[in-house]
């Protein structure tokens, strides 16, 4: 009898536990996720716009490379002694089987949320951008970083603030330069903390019109 039972026990250790199952993955839009972003260029309020490109900037519309999944907008002031270049981009990820967990719309943006936040902490070398100090906004959206560099190329100083926003599957991308001295000078000089507080009312702004 003992020896019976030894056998059983051995045996039963010896196979092999089934491995858990991998999650399934999700190929569709789930509830809440965004299928339509706003325009880009009418998400600003005039009066935000006023205050932090003071003028008439020139307006443009790139076209979006998903449809109606993207929309971007770029505004440009270059009136001396003032040079600002505002850029914003509203993107709705779809669901992405090469996304991390369940491969979810969600899952795609928030892996584009941290790539975004890596490249602004560890910009590639090819790129020549200097690494950016990055700090989090709390409570906006679901997740929010800014990011400010200081760029020095042929004896000009550019200032920029990068403002990137996840709400659910929607990353709101904002970035606001302003030109702190050019070389051949007339340009500046740049307040960072008004370029800070721009990038953040433009994103607030487009963050309203994608809820």
């Amino acid at each position: 009898m003992i020896v019976i039972v030894a056998v059983v026990l051995v045996t039963s250790l010896g196979r092999a536990r089934p491995s858990p199952a991998a999650p399934s993955l999700i190929t569709t839009f789930q509830p809440g996720e965004i299928q339509k972003v706003p325009s880009a260029c009418s998400s600003v309020p005039a009066a935000t716009l006023s205050t932090y490109l003071p003028g008439k900037p020139a307006v443009a519309s790139p076209p979006g490379l998903d449809g109606s999944l993207d929309s971007q907008c770029d505004w440009t002031l270059d009136k001396r002694p003032v040079y600002r270049l505002l850029e914003l981009d509203i993107r709705a990820y779809a669901p992405n089987g090469l996304a991390s967990g369940n491969g979810s719309a969600t899952s795609a943006a928030t892996d584009a949320y941290a790539a975004a936040m890596r490249g602004k902490e560890h910009p590639p070398r090819a790129t020549h951008a200097p690494a950016a100090q990055v700090s989090t906004v709390p409570r906006l959206g679901s997740t929010a970083f800014t990011a400010t560099q200081v760029y020095r190329v042929g004896g000009a100083v550019t200032d920029v603030v990068t403002t990137v926003v996840r709400y659910r599957n929607v990353l709101i991308t904002v970035t606001l330069d302003g030109l702190d001295h050019s070389s051949r000078g007339g340009y500046g000089p740049v307040s960072m903390d008004q370029l800070s507080g721009g990038s953040l009312a433009v994103a607030r702004a487009a963050l309203a019109r994608v809820r």
